[in-house]
C-alpha cells in the first residue's frame, strides 16, 4: 500500500485530536505510528493512553514547556530552532521503520521560523513510498497543500469559550 499525505489545518479545535484518532486507527490495524510534536512541551492527557499503545504508537517531543514566541529571548528562539530540527530529523530517520508519522504542529514550527519549509517539502517529496504522513497546524502553506492527498480545514463555528466556559480536563486538554 502506498502511503499518502494528510494535512489538518484551520483555526478550529481538533487538528491534533483528529491526527491522534487516525494514529490509533492505524495502530489498531497493525501499523507502527510515530507522532512528533512541535511547539508542545508539557505533557498532555492523551499521552496517558497513547503510552499504553507502545511500541505501536509512540510520541516524541521536546519535554520542556514551550513559551509563546513573543515571550522568547533570541537565545531561546535559537534553541527552539535546534530542538525543532532535532525533532524533524528524528521523524525523517524513523520514516524507514514506521508506517505512519504525524508531524503535529509542524505548521507552527514553519510559521514561527523554527524550520525551513523547504525541508518539509523535501521530506514529503522523498518520503518512503509506504509511509503515511500526517501534518497538522494552522495556516498550512499552499505549497504543502498542493503536495498533500488529503486536506481538511477545521474552522470554528461555535465554541464554549465564546460563552466564558474555560478549557476542561479530558476535553480540551
Amino acid at each position: 500500500m502506498d502511503g499518502l499525505v494528510h494535512i489538518y489545518t484551520g483555526n478550529g479545535k481538533g487538528k491534533t485530536t483528529t491526527a491522534i484518532g487516525l494514529g490509533i486507527r492505524a495502530a489498531g490495524s497493525g501499523m507502527k505510528v510515530l507522532m512528533v510534536q512541535f511547539c508542545k512541551g508539557s505533557s498532555t492527557n492523551e499521552e496517558n493512553t497513547i503510552d499504553k499503545l507502545k511500541p505501536d504508537f509512540e510520541i516524541y517531543k521536546y519535554k520542556q514547556i514551550c513559551k509563546f514566541v513573543w515571550q522568547m529571548t533570541p537565545e531561546e528562539k535559537k534553541q527552539m530552532e535546534e530542538y525543532t530540527l532535532h525533532l524533524f530529523n528524528y521523524a525523517m530517520d524513523s520514516s524507514k521503520n514506521k508506517d505512519m508519522i504525524i508531524l503535529d504542529e509542524i505548521m507552527a514550527a514553519i510559521t514561527n521560523g523554527f524550520i525551513d519549509m523547504k525541508l518539509v517539502v523535501e521530506f514529503i517529496k522523498n518520503k518512503p513510498s509506504h509511509l503515511e504522513l500526517v501534518l497538522t497546524g494552522r495556516n498550512a502553506p499552499k505549497e504543502l497543500i498542493d503536495l498533500a492527498d488529503y486536506v481538511s480545514e477545521i474552522n470554528p463555528v461555535k465554541h464554549p469559550m465564546d460563552s466564558g466556559i474555560m478549557a476542561r480536563k479530558g476535553i480540551e486538554f
